[in-house]
């Protein structure tokens, strides 16, 4: 059941106020049938008790041999009129409707000027299926309207004796509610539904919306940290959320900055006494341990100087354009075949992307030297997937331990056993690849082939993927 609900707080805010319409306008519409028929039974009543009264007073004014025949014309089958000399028979009344018919009596008596001698006899039926509440008055329709409770029955029996002795006799029945629900009813109430609805959806997405360009920015500040702040608008808690975002990113950028200087001034510091060293070892003597001692020295200069450029992370600065990437990973694979590298490439068509090129050319070369000097040969292939760009690079060496795919991308973590300290290098290589590759959006993840050796792949998002989520952030 919960897989059909939305997921998404836009989502699910809509559908609470789609059920809250639907039922409010389901109670709205069984309130208002109920009192339609009130209203309409209501004046119906009146009108009925008006019309006995007039009549009786035209019988009454009628010579006593022309009264059966007015009374033969005024009878028909909704409404039957009779006239007889003795009272009728009439059940007692019910206890649900004594109120009404008191109140048609009362009616009659003081439009008839009846007195207290000539009480006529009302009998008013229960309803079947009518409301079973509503208002007992209807103010406003004529004397002694407000006493009437036509809410509660339908039939009405009403006997009133004449002057002279005689006794006229009604029966009839108040008019129906009608249909329930009309045409016109249900349009009018499937207009005001749209409408509310609409005015719902556009507030509900107005007021959601700056969380999907908070977490656009937060997806936006994980790739960049120098990426421009949030704006600070719409609601006061989306203003809060805001400010608090855009402090924890400026918090970051001075923690960061700071980690660099620290980093620089700690390789300034150690590269003079590094020279120092140099300088003493060029006296030594001793030729092979001199170059023992300068090839330390070179390495703890290299380990210094990639550590500092790794920590400054130059490509997180670089400008992005649309290049076609298939070029530059053919660049990379020339470049490196120039200077006898056995590097190849496999044939692709052009694929224009928006880019860092020289951070994604320094990532791809990265993975090729890593497989020239750890799998003897490294072949690159470039090609468009499922919302993807995939850029593969494979090698011929004996791969790595399943466990250790993962840690090879922290910085400083080497595989002694297969990649020590005499094929160079200081374990920084893979992680400013990945480094590189998370700052474009994408994943780079480490694989060993099932005919062996091992497959670097980068996966970057599409280009329309991209577009969309630069949408949303400056949305």
């Amino acid at each position: 059941m919960t897989r059909l609900l939305p997921q998404s707080l836009f989502g699910q805010t809509v559908l609470i106020l789609l059920a809250g319409l639907i039922v409010s306008h389901a109670v709205g519409s069984w309130i208002y049938t109920a009192d339609r028929q009130q209203a309409v039974r209501a004046v119906g009543g009146f009108a009925t008790a008006q019309r006995i009264a007039n009549l009786s007073r035209l019988v009454q004014d009628t010579p006593r041999e022309a009264r059966q025949r007015i009374v033969a014309a005024l009878s028909d089958q909704s409404f039957r009129v009779s006239l007889s000399a003795h009272a009728p028979a009439m059940p007692a009344v019910e206890d649900d409707d004594a109120s009404a018919a008191e109140a048609i009596r009362e009616f009659l008596v003081e439009q008839l000027s009846l007195g207290t001698a000539r009480r006529p006899r009302v009998r008013a039926s229960s309803s079947t299926g009518g409301p079973p509440f509503g208002p007992r008055h209807m103010m406003g329709h004529g004397p002694m309207m407000h006493g009437f409770g036509f809410a509660a029955f339908r039939g009405l029996q009403v006997s009133i004796p004449l002057a002279d002795g005689q006794w006229l006799s009604f029966a009839t029945e108040l008019p129906a509610g009608g249909p329930a629900y009309s045409g016109r009813f249900l349009l009018s109430m499937g207009v005001m539904a749209l409408i509310i609805l609409a005015v719902s959806v556009w507030a509900v997405r107005r007021v959601t919306a700056p969380l999907g360009s908070l977490a656009a920015a937060a997806e936006r500040l994980g790739n960049d940290v120098n990426a421009p702040p949030l704006p600070e608008s719409g609601t006061i808690e989306t203003q809060a959320a805001a400010r608090a975002f855009n402090g924890m990113q400026t918090r970051l950028r001075n923690l960061i900055e700071n980690r660099t200087r620290l980093l620089a001034a700690i390789s300034h510091d150690l590269r003079t006494p590094l020279t120092l060293l140099r300088l003493r070892t060029e006296t030594v003597e001793n030729k092979e341990e001199r170059d023992k001692m300068l090839a330390t020295i070179a390495e703890m200069d290299t380990l210094v100087g990639t550590t500092l450029q790794f920590a400054r992370d130059d490509s997180a600065s670089e400008p992005r354009k649309q290049v076609d990437l298939t070029a530059v990973v053919q660049s990379v694979v020339d470049e490196m075949t120039d200077v006898g590298l056995p590097v190849r490439m496999q044939p692709a068509a052009s694929i224009l992307y928006r880019c860092q090129p020289a951070a994604l050319k320094r990532a791809v070369r990265n993975l090729l030297d890593n497989a020239v000097k750890y799998g003897k040969a490294g072949s690159a292939e470039i090609r468009v997937a499922a919302r993807a760009v995939e850029i593969d690079i494979d090698d011929d060496g004996p791969g790595i331990p399943e466990a250790e795919l993962v840690r090879v991308l922290e910085p400083f973590y080497r595989l002694e056993e297969s990649r020590n300290r005499e094929t160079g290098g200081v374990g920084l290589g893979l992680a400013i690849t990945n480094s590189i590759v998370q700052a474009h959006g994408g994943k780079l993840t480490l694989g060993n082939r099932p005919g062996g050796g091992l497959r670097a792949s980068i996966v970057l998002p599409s280009m329309d993927q991209s577009r969309q989520n630069t949408n949303r952030a400056a949305a």
